[in-house]
């Protein structure tokens, strides 16, 4: 009985320890966003380019009015 009791509650912490994950993750996937956007709009107002590394190459790109979106 005691070692059933002891699965469960391994089986218990092993879950919440995976939603405490995926709380983390989803948080930090929502600052970085709002960081790029932040980086977006302070480079739009400089007019200065955005350096990128994509498929392999470096690239320089200018920030239009329009919303970017870089991978």
């Amino acid at each position: 009985m005691l070692k059933y009791l002891r699965q469960i509650i391994i089986k218990n912490i092993m879950e919440v320890k995976e939603q405490i994950i995926a709380d983390i993750r989803k948080k930090v996937l929502i600052g970085l966003n709002k960081t790029y956007q932040k980086l977006l709009e302070t480079k739009r107002k400089n007019n200065s380019v955005i350096v990128v590394y994509k498929d392999g190459r470096i690239m320089k790109i200018k920030p239009n009015k329009k919303e970017e979106h870089i991978p």
